[in-house]
């Protein structure tokens, strides 16, 4: 079953043609902060390759730690993030999860923790073995 979901609006749809995301991660990077509103934005790392957007979409580009440029896609009507896709890891998108369809998000169980060296301090932690950064 193909991962599915949209903006807040519903201008945007996208569908994943993968069953399972290849990682669930809380991203507490500071951008993922500023873009969410929140401590951090929960993440489902995708295949590019596999991802459909459907709708208007702007984007904004900004420097990861990499160098590289990191692209925020967003619904041009209603400003949602929908994804962020790091010139660094041109294989993989990190679609924003809260935008997946009610069912599919409720199935989602969180595996990684990362960028925890930009983490609240009064963030709780999530997982075992988190990443100060991203994982290797």
């Amino acid at each position: 079953m193909p991962l599915t979901g949209h903006c807040l609006c519903k201008a945007v749809t996208y569908k994943v043609d993968v069953d399972q995301p290849l990682i669930t991660a809380y991203d507490h990077c500071d951008d993922c902060q500023r873009q969410s509103g929140s401590t951090y934005s929960l993440v489902a790392v995708v295949p590019k390759e596999k991802l459909q957007i459907n709708g208007p979409v702007k984007r904004w580009a900004g420097q990861g730690t990499s160098g590289k440029a990191v692209h925020r896609v967003f619904c041009s009507e209603c400003g949602s993030p929908i994804a962020h896709d790091p010139e660094a890891a041109p294989e993989i998108i990190a679609i924003k999860a809260g935008t997946l369809d009610t069912e599919i998000k409720k199935t989602l169980k969180p595996d990684t923790e990362i960028w925890t060296v930009s983490k609240l301090p009064f963030c709780q932690e999530h997982l075992e073995k988190p990443f100060d950064h991203m994982p290797q």
